[in-house]
């Protein structure tokens, strides 16, 4: 299984849910590969957001070897599923596809939760109260993932 996380730049959200899926994965010792992109080249080659990268350390995710890269076209071809963060990743994903097929890999995070296309709000500019509360979200859907990925090699 290949999974991708896209956002707008690439340096808070989908780099926390890619080290979240990560270690679900290695708990459920899943071996799958999982990463995450941007749409916007503000930070490639940089790490993700300071205080990401910090609040995540302490739940024991490491994201300090991250780097911010740009999606492309050929993710479609490189990855089994594709989550957006949020409305605009969605709609920068649906102008890179190619076509139908490639669209297929592609969905809302948050609609794993309960099924709705839904963005997942900035809660990172909440300070730390905003950054548990997107903890415990991408924590839920990502152990939705990871079970769905179980059950699909069971």
């Amino acid at each position: 299984m290949k999974i991708l996380f896209v956002s707008l730049g690439n340096i808070c959200s989908s780099p926390f849910a890619e080290g979240i899926l990560k270690s679900k994965f290695e708990e459920k010792q899943i071996e799958a590969v999982v990463e995450s992109a941007g749409f916007e080249s503000f930070n490639i080659n940089e790490p993700p957001d300071e205080q990401i990268v910090k609040f995540a350390e302490k739940l024991g995710i490491g994201l300090s070897e991250n780097k911010c890269r740009l999606f492309t076209s050929a993710d479609f071809d490189k990855f089994d599923k594709i989550y957006a963060i949020d409305s605009a990743s969605f709609r920068d994903a649906e102008y890179f596809s190619r076509d139908e097929k490639d669209m297929e890999k592609v969905q809302y995070l948050l609609s794993v939760i309960d099924g709705r296309n839904l963005s997942l709000p900035k809660l990172f500019l909440e300070g730390e109260k905003g950054l548990e509360k997107m903890h415990q979200i991408l924590d839920e859907a990502c152990e939705i993932i990871a079970n769905q990925v179980v059950n699909q090699s069971v």
